[in-house]
């Protein structure tokens, strides 16, 4: 399964792609979307979406995972960081592919082991994990962590379903 992490930004959108084989997960790419701060913010939502919908292009990633938007201090920084979200959420949806959501605690916990781990221990574990020569750029660095979160989680809520929808067909068959 690929997968694609997406840390949104409306200055910088970090993405992550990793592989999951079994219990192996193998590093695929990563970077980051930059826009123009003196662009208006209609064209850097354009600029994210366009940018994301290349990157679903060329490498075909089977799921999506973004995480959630944090309530910040700032009303006009939490809005235009949903409205980056929203057009990452759409390109992964215009794509067809499934979008899942993680808050920072999931993310923290999945990589770290500890939900309210500092930024640089989330880093150096997504090095360590990835088998990254260096720590990633951070938007990236983040967007590999959530991808590092649905990869742990989706085995389990596959498993889940599963069992939920056998369970259920148990229960219609007697």
């Amino acid at each position: 399964m690929r997968i694609l992490g997406i840390d949104p930004g409306s200055r910088v959108t970090g993405y992550g792609l990793l592989d999951r084989q079994g219990n192996r997960l193998l590093h695929v790419d990563n970077g980051a979307i930059i826009t123009r701060s003196q662009d208006d913010l209609p064209l850097r939502l354009q600029q994210i979406f366009d940018g994301l919908g290349a990157i679903i292009r060329q490498y075909r990633p089977d799921a999506v995972a973004i995480e959630q938007v944090f309530v910040a201090k700032n009303a006009l920084s939490a809005l235009k960081l949903g409205q980056a979200r929203g057009a990452a959420v759409v390109a992964g949806v215009s794509a067809g592919l499934p979008v899942y959501e993680y808050t920072a605690l999931q993310v923290k916990n999945a990589v770290v082991g500890y939900g309210k781990a500092a930024k640089p221990q989330v880093q150096q574990m997504v090095r360590v994990l990835m088998h990254l020569p260096e720590i990633a750029q951070e938007d990236a660095s983040d967007a590999l962590a959530v991808a590092i979160c649905h990869a742990h989680s989706s085995p389990l809520a596959t498993r889940l379903a599963g069992e939920a929808g056998a369970s259920s067909s148990r229960r219609r068959l007697a």
